[in-house]
């Protein structure tokens, strides 16, 4: 459900349920102002344990969605690499399936371009990766035809090798866009989050306190859940995966090839 949403609804939603939970803590904190000397240690207990605990929860979820931030991004070097090895390979097969292969792999590498902007699940994404497949079915042919016209060749077959490893490397890349924080933890840290501080609301308002340092409180917790969601949103937002290995190597492509 988050993943699906634009950022700017992301940022609503989660920006009026800390909202909305704060201003209920603070309003009830008021009606029951009167009672401050009776109320004053159990909410102050309370609030002293609830941020405890959601601070768990907000570190936890934070370190699964940075563990899977830095997964994405050695996937795209290990697929480029790979893309890398494979067209320089491809530079020692024997006519015509040298040039064909080639030009396949430029294909190739603009479509995992391409993956770098879709949202994953998308019918977009479902389209760029089904043309991969094509892509990756014409290059193993050209490789069977390299390996029939020279068995006992070696350039083909470390060709068929690095080949299959950038076909099992786009697959971990796949298979990491789509690896997300579960649902339920980002729930939990959201609804967490707004009885925290609606408690810590409710806390300072019988107090007579300020709502400067309460303003603080939920801007610092709105923050740090959308740090987390962005984290967890690949190919939007203002953290994203960068492409810039993928970039570089379909530059490196636009040159000669080094091998005549």
């Amino acid at each position: 459900m988050f993943f699906r949403l634009s950022s700017v609804e992301l940022w609503l939603i989660i920006f009026g349920v800390i909202a909305a939970a704060t201003a209920c803590g603070v309003l009830l904190g008021r009606y029951l102002r009167h009672r401050s000397e009776t109320l004053r240690e159990p909410f102050g207990v309370l609030q002293g344990a609830l941020l405890g605990v959601v601070g768990l929860v907000l570190a936890f979820g934070l370190s699964l969605a940075v563990g899977r931030y830095e997964a994405r991004r050695a996937a795209v070097v290990a697929e480029a690499n790979a893309i890398g090895t494979t067209y320089l390979r491809a530079q020692l097969l024997s006519e015509p399936v040298r040039t064909r292969s080639l030009g396949l792999l430029r294909d190739y590498t603009d479509l995992a371009l391409q993956v770098s902007d879709e949202v994953p699940g998308s019918d977009a994404m479902r389209r760029t990766l089904a043309a991969q497949g094509l892509v990756q079915r014409d290059l193993w042919g050209l490789a069977g035809e390299a390996v029939d016209d020279a068995p006992v060749a070696t350039a083909p077959r470390l060709y068929i090798q690095t080949l299959n490893e950038m076909i099992d490397q786009q697959t971990v890349r796949v298979a990491g866009l789509s690896n997300r924080v579960p649902g339920a933890v980002l729930v939990l840290e959201v609804l967490g989050a707004a009885v925290a501080l609606g408690v810590l609301g409710l806390y300072l308002a019988v107090l007579g306190r300020g709502l400067v340092p309460m303003l603080a409180a939920a801007a610092l917790m709105t923050m740090l859940l959308l740090v987390t969601f962005d984290l967890d949103r690949p190919t939007r937002g203002l953290i994203t995966v960068p492409a810039t290995p993928l970039e570089v190597l379909r530059a490196s492509m636009a040159l000669p090839p080094a091998a005549g």
